[in-house]
């Protein structure tokens, strides 16, 4: 499972998906039955990118240099794990894995295949879940989200 970047949360612990966003994603797997312990998680770029406001350390998205920086760091880190299965979360995971900039809406949710007999499945990144305003649409995207996690759960059993 690839990630965008740590969070306030995950920058303090020193470990990926523990924050809210964190808390949305164990709940989706716990949902759809994905053991979380089976799963290799970490982040596209490696270091928590933030604008201090008073106290609070609010989230900034790296830019592509950033990604172009930490990319031979996940680069290793795929050379050591050997997955079959890769889940990018969201757009920077996709352009570090991959390079494209294309629309997240128009690749999510298919799997791809990759170099070296890897595939890629794309969906959001539970952080997306929690800004989105309107509860009827979020309510629909966690559904989706929900449905990505199972799908990664059925992919992992063919391609692993």
């Amino acid at each position: 499972i690839v990630g965008e970047q740590p969070g306030d949360f995950e920058d303090l612990a020193g470990r990926p998906f523990v924050g809210p966003a964190g808390k949305v994603f164990d709940q989706a797997l716990d949902e759809t039955d994905v053991d979380r312990q089976s799963l290799y998680v970490t982040n596209a770029v490696k270091h928590f990118k933030y604008e201090a406001r008073g106290k609070r350390r609010i989230h900034q998205r790296p830019n592509a240099g950033e990604v172009e920086t930490c990319r031979w760091w996940l680069t290793r880190e795929i050379e050591l794990v050997q997955p079959k299965l890769i889940v990018a979360m969201g757009a920077t995971a996709v352009f570090s894995l991959t390079g494209m900039k294309e629309k997240l809406s128009n690749i999510r949710g298919k799997p791809l295949p990759m170099c070296e007999g890897r595939t890629l499945f794309i969906t959001v990144h539970p952080s997306y879940l929690l800004r989105i305003p309107d509860e009827q649409r979020k309510t629909e995207e966690l559904v989706r989200f929900r449905d990505d996690m199972r799908t990664v759960g059925k992919l992992s059993s063919v391609v692993g």
